[in-house]
């Protein structure tokens, strides 16, 4: 049975992916530029816009990085403002659930259902770090158990005090503002919550908020498989997608649920040319634009651990070895991981290819998923869905405002006449385009 594809769009944020440097590259706060990406979007019969979050500016070496100056704004402020500029398209916002309270987040994530007629979602997120954690009244962070353990129980208690209101508690035909017993009482009691009371805003449209979450390690697979609509994964080579895909979907089964019920769609970006080769020069233009110089060391001494200021990009590798009990990068989960591990595969590498630190680094981060003409990319990605690597794709543009445009105006009518994605929307929710169960 020929699968349908679904498509949503990130919008680039504070990081080297985001070629700035392009004349075409707009702001990355005026509301026009979250309004162009999002109506291309809309245009191209999207699943959903999706906006990260950001809670705290990074920083290297006790200093804020350079990208981080242009701002994370509020993911919820700009989605409610989305929704009186589009008609159907979804609206995802990312929202920490370890830094934030329930009772808040889900009156702001069911507002935003009803300003957009049913079309809210919430990626729910963790933070890791201390360094984050110092912004906020309680600070600190938790260990990584303790995040999705607190995680799971903010997601419940949400679910609480939206399902605490009936579907059909108002309006009343009979002159009545809200049915008698329409409006219930919530009481929660666990290990991160203590809260009663009545939620004072009705139930959402689609019931509750479509969820999405990002996490790939053990708990983080548990908690999708468990409570998830989609997730947001990193896997977008074919076979690392086909066997994420096979044990996520694998797990579903024993929370009573099935392979419909969760969409995984992996982060991806694409390039195109008239011809195989143009795009692939293209695909070498840009990654040389992500990674420039500044980039490169920074990203060697984001590993290593030491001020690498001196060093050549276009050079060896230092010969020094990382120093491990120094972290000069803060508030990047990317460098967070087996510095020493990393270090050592870098090493090995370079010295197999003859790299430079600006080769390593382009070489390491992640390259451009889909290149391509136009007609190579659609039944690439057609490939990737119909063989179970994934769902569809969240798709992430190295250019605000305009880095849909290509996709939207190119690929998708491939698409179409494959009969691989819809020609347009059938229904008005998120829950609708997904394909998931409507919640009464």
């Amino acid at each position: 049975m020929t699968k349908q594809i679904h498509l949503a769009a990130h919008f680039p944020g504070v990081n080297n992916t985001t070629v700035w440097s392009d004349p075409r590259s707009g702001s990355q706060i005026d509301f026009d530029s979250f309004k162009h990406l999002a109506q291309t979007a809309e245009r191209g019969k999207f699943d959903f816009f999706f906006l990260a979050e950001g809670l705290r500016l990074r920083e290297m070496k006790g200093r804020i990085h350079d990208l981080d100056v242009v701002g994370r704004p509020e993911s919820l402020t700009v989605l409610s403002a989305l929704s009186a500029v589009t008609t159907h398209l979804g609206l995802a916002a990312t929202v920490n659930s370890t830094f934030n309270e329930p009772y808040e987040v889900a009156r702001r994530l069911a507002t935003l259902d009803h300003l957009s007629g049913g079309r809210a979602a919430w990626n729910v997120v963790t933070s890791w770090d201390a360094f984050t954690g110092e912004n906020f009244r309680r600070g600190g962070y938790l260990a990584e158990a303790d995040r999705y353990t607190r995680a799971r129980e903010f997601l419940q208690t949400a679910r609480e005090l939206w399902d605490s209101w009936a579907s059909d508690a108002l309006p009343r035909a009979d002159g009545r503002f809200v049915r008698p017993g329409g409006i219930g009482f919530f009481e929660h009691t666990g290990q991160h919550f203590d809260i009663r009371g009545r939620f004072d805003v009705p139930r959402p449209p689609q019931g509750n908020p479509v969820i999405i979450q990002a996490g790939d390690s053990e708990e983080g697979r548990e908690f999708a498989a468990s409570s998830s609509d989609v997730i947001f994964s990193r896997h977008s080579k074919l076979e690392e997608g086909r066997t994420f895909y096979r044990d996520v979907k694998s797990r579903l089964a024993k929370y009573g649920r099935t392979a419909d019920d969760l969409k995984i769609l992996p982060a991806v970006t694409y390039v195109l040319g008239d011809t195989q080769e143009e795009a692939e020069e293209r695909a070498a233009e840009i990654r040389r634009a992500q990674v420039g110089p500044q980039t490169a060391i920074l990203f060697l001494e984001a590993i290593w651990g030491r001020d690498l200021s001196g060093y050549d990009p276009d050079g060896p590798l230092p010969d020094i070895e990382p120093d491990l009990s120094t972290d000069v990068s803060k508030g990047r989960a990317q460098f967070r991981r087996d510095r020493a591990e990393t270090a050592a595969k870098w090493r090995a590498l370079a010295e197999e290819k003859n790299l430079s630190i600006r080769e390593l680094v382009i070489e390491t981060a992640a390259p451009q998923t889909f290149v391509g003409t136009a007609l190579s990319v659609a039944e690439e990605i057609d490939h990737f869905v119909q063989t179970d690597a994934a769902d569809g794709f969240i798709f992430v543009p190295h250019l605000t405002p305009g880095g849909l445009d290509d996709l939207v105006d190119k690929v998708v009518p491939l698409l179409q006449e494959k009969g691989v994605f819809r020609a347009d929307y059938t229904g008005p929710t998120l829950r609708h385009h997904l394909g998931l169960k409507e919640l009464s």
